[in-house]
């Protein structure tokens, strides 16, 4: 089961200001990590928010929105864990 991944505004932002290197190495978590498996093991949920979790990448967070009927993952913030939440 595959979901389709999906980048709002401010990940798109963050990504094309960030170096290259950080910046492939966030896709290459988010893409081959949530793909198949939308929650993974190192997955945490967010308090408050249903259905959207966080996983690290470094120091850094990504922090999604799983559309489970539609086969959705939407990412939504990615910052460094200081300012994250």
């Amino acid at each position: 089961m595959t979901f389709d991944i999906f980048y709002d505004q401010q990940p798109q932002k963050f990504l094309k200001k960030a170096e290259k290197a950080l910046c492939k190495r966030i896709m290459d978590k988010v893409d081959q990590t949530l793909q198949n498996d939308p929650v993974p093991h190192n997955a945490v949920p967010i308090v408050g928010e249903h259905g959207s979790f966080r996983v690290r990448v470094g120091k850094y967070r990504a922090l999604y929105r799983v559309d489970f009927t539609a086969k959705k993952i939407i990412v939504y913030k990615i910052e460094n864990r200081d300012r994250a939440y």
